[in-house]
């Protein structure tokens, strides 16, 4: 299966970056082909050909609630998404975490993704722990 992993990190770019690599990886331990989609950088990037999509992003707000507004631009010309299972993680923050969760499931569920599992998670390790732990299938 064909797994996709985007990531929009804002200001804290690198930190996105590792938890989605920690995502691939985990589920690439599955048996499963996964490619890490930048989508601040990769603009013209399509989902069409992925069965699996992995979305994951930071908190644009101190106390949070907001994430990057690019996210829904994006997955609009991300081509056929609709249906497609995805699960939606957040690089943590101290304070309103799951606020911010909840608003980039809402905009993934807009789209027409079908969200499957969603976490809040705070490193590299945890990340590759949730990935090899994903029902991709059925």
């Amino acid at each position: 299966m064909r797994v996709a992993v985007v990531f929009f990190g804002s200001s804290r770019r690198d930190r996105v970056a590792e938890l989605a690599r920690g995502v691939a990886e985990g589920i690439e331990k599955l048996g499963h082909q996964v490619d890490i989609i930048d989508g601040e950088k990769d603009s013209n990037a399509t989902l069409t050909p992925y069965t699996y999509v992995a979305l994951g992003t930071t908190s644009t707000s101190f106390f949070g609630g907001r994430i990057p507004d690019s996210i829904a631009t994006w997955l609009g010309r991300a081509g056929m998404i609709a249906g497609k299972k995805s699960f939606a993680f957040l690089l943590a923050t101290p304070l309103g975490a799951q606020k911010s969760l909840a608003r980039l499931m809402k905009t993934m569920e807009h789209e027409g993704l079908f969200i499957r599992f969603s976490d809040v998670l705070r490193s590299r390790e945890e990340a590759a722990l949730v990935g090899s732990r994903l029902k991709l299938e059925s």
